[in-house]
């Protein structure tokens, strides 16, 4: 019996929850598949699968299993990697994410730029306004805007944004120019429901840096930053969201930043990765060729 085949396919399995779409995944026979894993238990004297006619579960003993195959996988495919050169010479595949305007913004001109650079590297940009899970989703570097919590990713710093609110000259006009954050109860507001957004808006007060949070009931409620845009630039209600996201409607005086002197402090831009042994060459280069030139169209406070 082949351990490793073996290990693989019950990887398979428990990623894809059954038994006939991990047959389809690795195109064999679901009979192949469920006697390879059957052979496996009966190598190691312990059942690993619990089947039944909708789903399949891993006994005690089967997630245990799963997590030290997943070790030993990783290990070998290191091994290949670095036998096929890749510890040497920058080629294979990378995973990258990031959220959707950023990336469309700020990451895809590096990645474009990063693949003329480097010919045997491809790389699959996923661009998501939600934190996708680097290690399950088999993802190898992520862009992550805000304040991130205690983990093993191993974190490199590329900047800072300021988060502001916005609001239509017309608006203005018609409601004044508010003066502190209290006042804008009398703007209607404009709320984006995503997996990342927050409903409360803090300010901090320039005087005593006391922080004030807001939670301001919506006029309309939308679900991407493009719509959020488009509506407070046709004088619907003031927004809260990222500068870079708002900078060329503010350019263009579609849009006027209010309130700025009790604006939080700049929330932090970093590129993530999943602590590892030594890092494979196509993700050190990626790393070295990202981070200054987002640290150059990006600075702090941006």
């Amino acid at each position: 019996m082949d351990r490793i085949e073996a290990m693989s396919m019950l990887i398979e399995v428990a990623d894809t929850g059954s038994l006939s779409a991990a047959a389809r995944a690795l195109n064999i026979p679901v009979t192949t598949l469920s006697r390879k894993i059957s052979d496996l238990e009966a190598a190691l004297g312990a059942k690993l699968l619990v089947r039944s006619t909708r789903r399949i579960d891993l006994t005690d003993a089967g997630i245990g299993y799963l997590a030290a195959a997943r070790r030993i996988i990783e290990q070998v495919e290191e091994a290949e990697r670095e036998a096929a050169g890749e510890f040497t010479v920058p080629k294979g595949r990378l995973v990258v994410t990031a959220p959707i305007q950023f990336g469309q913004l700020h990451v895809l001109p590096v990645v474009t730029d990063f693949l003329a650079r480097f010919p045997q590297i491809d790389i699959r940009l996923l661009l998501q306004d939600r934190n996708l899970q680097l290690v399950e989703e088999h993802i190898d570097m992520a862009v992550r805007i805000g304040h991130l919590p205690d983990s093993s990713m191993i974190a490199t710093a590329v900047g800072s944004v300021r988060m502001v609110v916005c609001a239509s000259p017309r608006l203005i006009e018609a409601q004044g120019m508010p003066q502190s954050p209290q006042e804008l109860s009398r703007f209607p507001a404009i709320t984006i429901e995503t997996p990342l957004s927050q409903s409360a808006w803090q300010f901090r007060d320039p005087g005593d840096r006391s922080l004030l949070t807001l939670s301001p009931p919506p006029r309309l409620s939308v679900t991407t930053v493009e719509a959020a845009l488009r509506a407070a630039t046709r004088d619907a209600g003031v927004i809260r969201l990222f500068h870079y996201q708002v900078a060329d409607a503010v350019k263009t005086g579609d849009l006027k930043i209010i309130l700025e002197d009790y604006e939080i402090d700049p929330v932090p831009v970093q590129l993530i990765h999943a602590s590892r042994g030594q890092m494979p060459i196509k993700m050190r280069s990626f790393l070295d060729f990202a981070v200054p030139r987002l640290r150059a169209v990006f600075p702090i406070g941006t």
